[in-house]
C-alpha cells in the first residue's frame, strides 16, 4: 500500500511517499512545495493544489495522513497553516483517498519514542527507518514522519 504523508505550511508544504506491506515500510519519493512569500494568498493555495495533485496522479497512493494544526503564539501563523492544511485535504479528498490525521506529538512518538522530540531526532531515525533515502529537506522529513505514523498507526485486515 502506498501512503502520503504530508506536513501542510503556506511557505514550504511537505510531502512523503512510502510503501508499507505488513510491517515493513520503504521509501518511494519526497519532496515540498514552495511558494512565494510575495504571491497573494489565493495564487499561493492554488500553487499547492496543484503541485499535490500532480503527486498524487504521478504515485497513485492508496491513503493520505495529515498532520494537525498546532496553534502558534500568532494567530495569523495559525490561520495561514490552517488555509494550507485545508488544501492538503482536499487535494486528498478530490482524488478520492481516505485521509488520517496525526497531533505533531503522535508522529514524533512513533518515530523517536517521545512526543517532545526534536526536528533533527526525527531526522536521525528517518535515516534509520529509511536507510540511503535523500530527503528533499526537513518539510518532506516531516511528512515522511506522518506517513511513517500512519503506516503503524492504520487498521490492518
Amino acid at each position: 500500500m502506498i501512503i502520503l504523508g504530508l506536513d501542510p505550511s503556506l511557505t514550504c508544504t511537505g510531502w512523503g511517499l512510502i510503501r508499507a506491506e505488513g510491517s515493513r515500510i520503504s521509501h518511494i519519493a519526497n519532496g515540498q512545495v514552495k511558494t512565494d512569500a510575495k504571491a497573494p494568498l489565493p495564487d499561493r493555495l492554488a500553487h499547492i493544489d496543484r503541485a499535490l495533485a500532480a503527486v498524487i496522479a504521478d504515485h497513485d497512493p492508496v491513503q493520505a495522513a495529515v498532520e494537525e494544526i498546532f496553534v502558534n503564539d500568532n494567530p495569523q501563523s495559525t490561520l495561514k497553516l490552517a488555509h494550507a492544511r485545508g488544501v492538503a485535504l482536499l487535494a486528498c479528498a478530490r482524488a478520492g483517498l481516505s485521509v488520517a490525521e496525526y497531533a505533531p506529538r503522535l508522529v514524533k512518538k512513533a518515530i523517536v519514542g517521545t512526543g517532545g522530540a526534536a526536528k533533527e531526532q526525527v531526522q536521525a531515525m528517518l535515516r534509520v527507518l529509511l536507510p540511503g533515502t535523500k530527503v528533499a529537506g526537513a518539510d518532506a522529513a516531516d511528512a515522511l514522519a506522518v506517513a511513517i505514523c500512519h503506516a503503524n498507526h492504520r487498521p490492518r485486515f
